[in-house]
């Protein structure tokens, strides 16, 4: 079962349109606030769920690398965030790794999942989605967490994730519920977001050594001008996705940062 969570301010039909001050003040306010919170994770537990478990993907719009899918479970048990948790393009690299073993004492039951690129090429990049997050999933089960009456809190608009869960054990016993933007305002996406970002970024760093003139180091596997100019000079690496090479941009360019 799988529920969307929109939420749009708009204007009467007919209606005269607000001052300037007056849009720009209501749209602050209806803005996500940079500063994840528990909020919307509590709610969901005390509407019946038994644990959330917070996923967000990272790499999606690389060029080169695997897609990484981060996992953060948290029940009522779970106090505060941890100071300065942010939706991952919101932090510098440095910033990220600080924040990395905080982000894993808090939520002990999380995991991130992989799909490599050969797979990303084979099953089309959804799908593959799919894969890392079962993959994740079923890591963090492997830690003791129990799945009955858990809700998958999944950032975005699309539910790419139930579909695989449908031919698994999980299938019957996780509800998956997407909501916009819940990277930047619920706290266990946030955590996700962290920890597959790090765990992904590090592959690619280690890449970097045995192939630097990719520059996988900086670049993270994104396209740029000196990613291609690169593979215009080497040709493609094991790691590139080549059906998607001249064509695929990332969907953040934050992303890469």
């Amino acid at each position: 079962m799988t529920s969307v969570e929109v939420t749009a301010a708009g204007v009467p039909g007919g209606a005269p349109a607000p001052p300037a001050t007056a849009r720009r003040a209501a749209s602050a306010r209806s803005a996500p606030s940079a500063t994840p919170t528990l909020r919307h994770e509590r709610a969901l537990l005390r509407e019946g769920a038994t644990v959330v478990l917070g996923v967000d993907e990272v790499g999606r719009g690389a060029i080169a690398g695997p897609v990484a899918v981060g996992v953060a479970a948290v029940t009522l048990e779970h106090g505060t965030a941890p100071a300065g948790l942010r939706d991952s393009k919101l932090l510098a690299e440095p910033r990220r790794e600080q924040l990395q073993p905080r982000v894993a004492r808090w939520a002990p039951h999380s995991a991130v999942g992989l799909a490599e690129v050969a797979e990303v090429e084979s099953v089309g990049i959804i799908a593959a989605l799919g894969l890392a997050a079962s993959r994740a999933l079923a890591a963090v089960h492997d830690l003791g967490l129990g799945f009955d009456g858990a809700v998958v809190l999944l950032d975005g608009s699309h539910d790419w994730l139930s579909p695989v869960l449908r031919g698994t054990p999980l299938g019957g016993s996780v509800r998956v519920v997407t909501r916009v933007k819940a990277d930047r305002t619920c706290a266990a996406v946030a955590a996700a977001s962290v920890l597959a970002k790090v765990h992904r970024d590090r592959l690619m760093i280690q890449a970097h050594d045995t192939a630097p003139d990719y520059l996988w180091a900086s670049n993270k596997g994104y396209a740029s001008a000196e990613h291609y100019a690169a593979i215009d000079r080497l040709g493609p690496h094991a790691l590139h996705r080549v059906s998607w090479l001249r064509t695929a941009v990332p969907l953040d360019g934050l992303e890469a940062v």
